[in-house]
């Protein structure tokens, strides 16, 4: 039996089962050959109402049932994504754009959020605390009630079952707005997931939608909590107005990571995770290796690695025969790669690989001679360009590693790890990686980034998490009433 039967979703959302959207229905469409492959329920700002004030009396239910029957969700949820890896990355690759392999990265991811989300029910949630006076003095964490997911179209699984596994598993509700060009693996295949799981009515609803959308279920009084994954543009906004209600934002935003290529690193290692860092999945992720910083020494070499890689990487349809990069999302993505690009050779760069396109698939591309002034430098580009950059000594490394207003990831390569590792010291990023590039991502490990990439490490790993999804309460308890002077 398929998980993604499309009789059953068809223009629909999820909401207290598979109910009409109040706001219509749109086209999910095939980035590589355009075609409409789904169709989809728009919400609107009544159907966000309806789905918070739902969650919000579901949720009360489920915070007070025991943690082994939540985990029992939640591991029932990770042996789903197991059966179905094959059909939802099959949805992956159409509606995403991502190659097969990048495709079973986020099916694997998702089963593996789900099981240690079900650990996470049962994880200590207080401590006793020392009091002045007769008495037991907690502080406790319980859940926040109702968690606001807005995930976007890049990873689309694997960015929004980071919120809704670990927020369901302590006793949440989850209202989660997938970006509407991925809405079906990045959504609706998480609710038929937690519906064949037996997650009770009321505690997960999926709404696919655009920015009316998003500010709706931001605004909404029933959501305490918002987790926000996108550009740093929509997270300032996210931001601002999550905080006009006195909400926790939860902002995991853009970046602009650096790869240092220290003098004494080999060059082949180095080029073939320049190449990943660059030009997985289209570098069309937040922790793509933005600025490829290298010691002047090598830097004509490594340029000749690159784009020599770059230039025999095949692109085109994944759904259809074997490549390396797929197409980029849409027309506004491709021509705004195609224009940082352009404007960066008009700045002075050298094109040493790629910069050319065939609708939406774009040829992966290295750019050389890259100034500090030069647009690809200084901008997140969300494609698959490789920026090359060159120092002259480790200060003048850190210098420009930092010159950015990001602070994501960053990746060191060299011989000797100490000295990476002392580098590594001196830069602001939320994640560090000595003789890797800057992607990669672990269920258990917290993610987040400093400065424009968001507000620190909310997500993933067991304190992240029950920092993110609960609140802390102080309690005391003693046995008789206290007697005062009044």
């Amino acid at each position: 039996m398929a998980l993604l039967d499309t009789t059953t979703w068809h223009g629909t959302v999820f909401s207290d089962g598979w109910v009409e959207a109040s706001g219509g229905t749109a086209p999910v469409r095939s980035p590589a050959t355009r075609e409409e492959i789904a169709r989809v329920g728009v919400a609107d700002a009544a159907d966000v109402a309806r789905a918070c004030a739902s969650a919000g009396r579901a949720q009360r239910a489920w915070a007070a049932t025991s943690y082994p029957e939540r985990a029992a969700v939640l591991r029932r949820a990770g042996q789903l994504w197991e059966r179905y890896a094959e059909e939802v990355g099959d949805w992956l690759v159409r509606e995403a754009g991502s190659i097969p392999p990048k495709a079973g990265v986020e099916t694997q991811t998702a089963a593996q959020e789900c099981y240690e989300a079900a650990g996470l029910a049962s994880h200590p949630l207080g401590e006793i605390i020392p009091s002045a006076k007769p008495r037991l003095s907690l502080a406790r964490r319980l859940p926040v009630g109702v968690v606001g997911v807005i995930a976007p179209f890049n990873f689309p699984l694997v960015l929004a079952i980071r919120s809704v596994a670990p927020a369901l598993a302590l006793g949440n509700a989850v209202v989660l707005k997938p970006d509407p060009r991925t809405a079906v693996s990045g959504g609706l295949a998480i609710a038929r997931v937690f519906e064949e799981a037996g997650l009770p009515p009321g505690l997960l609803h999926v709404l696919p939608g655009g920015v009316d959308t998003g500010e709706a279920l931001v605004a909404d009084p029933h959501v305490r909590v918002v987790s926000f994954t996108g550009s740093t543009a929509a997270g300032r906004k996210v931001g601002e107005a999550a905080a006009r209600h006195l909400k926790r934002a939860h902002l995991e935003l853009g970046g602009n990571s650096a790869l240092i290529v220290l003098a004494d690193a080999d060059l082949d290692l180095a080029a073939s995770a320049g190449a990943w860092g660059s030009f997985l999945h289209q570098g069309q992720i937040c922790m793509t290796t933005g600025r490829h910083l290298v010691h002047e020494s090598r830097a004509d070499e490594y340029v000749a690695r690159l784009a020599e890689k770059a230039d025999h990487l095949p692109v085109g349809d994944p759904a259809k025969e074997q490549v390396a990069l797929g197409p980029v999302i849409d027309e506004g993505q491709r021509d705004k790669i195609h224009s940082l690009v352009t404007a960066s050779v008009d700045a002075g760069a050298r094109l040493a690989a790629g910069g050319t396109y065939q609708g939406l698939f774009y040829r992966p591309t290295v750019l050389a001679d890259v100034t500090p002034g030069t647009p690809a430098y200084r901008q997140e580009i969300f494609g698959p360009v490789a920026p090359v950059t060159t120092f002259t000594d480790l200060d003048e490394a850190v210098e420009l590693a930092r010159d950015t207003e990001y602070g994501l990831s960053l990746g060191i390569l060299g011989r000797d790890v100490l000295a990476a590792l002392a580098l590594a010291d001196r830069i602001p990023s939320g994640k560090v990686h000595i003789n890797d590039q800057t992607v990669d991502d672990e269920a258990v490990a917290p993610f987040g980034g400093v400065g424009a990439s968001g507000t620190g490490s909310r997500f993933g790993g067991p304190t992240a998490n029950l920092e993110a999804f609960t609140e802390t309460q102080w309690l005391t308890m003693q046995g008789t009433i206290a007697r005062y002077p009044f």
